[in-house]
């Protein structure tokens, strides 16, 4: 029996549209209040309180920008009347020098937003950069693509999304809720093969959800093809192992009459990733572009304004 028509949603990759302020300021006030509390007790009490400045804010690495509306944001979200202004826009590349983006305004409120727009910029264009890291190294295989995961910091996830996608990255999926991968605690726990527990996932999410199903070794790799995967996450697999399987699983889907997708995941660096994609799969999945990227570093150079 033929499986139902699918229409599965498009890939997200490309850059972002821009973030939304109901996107940004959950997150920014509520970091803000964990960093101000109750009053900035430095700033409040050395700085006069009309007094104005400007801060303008500097690259210090080489790397991919990313969150530059975030960071314009909590400046405004602290004093209403601070000017923004930006000289680069999310996803362009930034050098060691480079002016970004100025503030002006009130100077205890420049004061009370730096250091969470900083930490929110720096901690979004390092995984930006990284991202691009690893997709400059599989550049030359335009059929492969750089995906995140879930493995991101509670609370930042549309952030660190939103900077996958500024380095040329995908997004996998966003959460439990819009698309479906069974996994191997999925497959314990459901104390049924992997052909079984795909058939009541189909029936549950229907033909137009996109379906990823992990496996371990070829066999697991046949039944999540069987059973109607979309996509087979060939977990763990060496680069030598991926050339062995990937073409007879792509001839056994064939034979089904299916389309599906190979993805490589589990113990990929920089380092090994253009040996991965060379391998034949058409997604490597990077749990690292989240959770141990490297921040990069800005800084923001703040200077009195007289006769204001």
């Amino acid at each position: 029996m033929n499986p139902a028509p699918q229409l599965l949603p498009a890939p997200r990759c490309g850059l972002p549209k821009p973030l939304l302020p109901e996107e940004i300021d959950p997150i920014v006030r509520a970091a803000l209040h964990e960093d101000v509390g109750a009053g900035d007790l430095t700033g409040d009490g050395a700085v006069p309180d009309l007094a104005q400045a400007k801060g303008t804010l500097i690259a210090k690495q080489l790397g991919v920008v990313a969150g530059l509306d975030v960071f314009l944001r909590t400046f405004v979200l602290v004093d209403g009347d601070v000017v923004t202004s930006k000289n680069l826009n999310d996803g362009d590349a930034v050098t060691p020098g480079r002016k970004v983006a100025t503030v002006t305004g009130n100077a205890r409120a420049l004061l009370r937003a730096e250091r969470v727009a900083l930490n929110l910029l720096q901690r979004m264009s390092g995984t930006a950069t990284l991202t691009a890291q690893f997709t400059q190294r599989v550049s030359h295989l335009p059929q492969v693509r750089i995906l995140d995961t879930r493995k991101t910091t509670p609370g930042l996830r549309i952030f660190e999304k939103y900077a996958v996608r500024c380095g040329g990255g995908e997004n996998h999926r966003i959460g439990l809720y819009d698309e479906a991968m069974l996994k191997d605690n999925h497959i314990e726990l459901a104390g049924s093969s992997i052909e079984e527990a795909l058939k009541r996932l189909r029936e549950h999410v229907g033909p137009n959800v996109r379906i990823t199903a992990e496996a371990r070794d070829g066999k697991e790799a046949q039944a999540a093809i069987q059973g109607g995967a979309d996509v087979v996450l060939l977990d763990n697999f060496s680069p030598l192992q991926l050339r062995e399987w990937c073409a007879p699983l792509r001839r056994l889907a064939q034979e089904l009459g299916r389309s599906i997708e190979l993805e490589a995941s589990g113990g990929i660096v920089l380092e090994n990733v253009r040996a991965y994609g060379e391998a034949g799969v058409d997604r490597i999945s990077v749990g690292a572009l989240t959770h141990s990227a490297k921040a990069l570093d800005f800084s923001l150079e703040l200077e009195p304004l007289r006769g204001i």
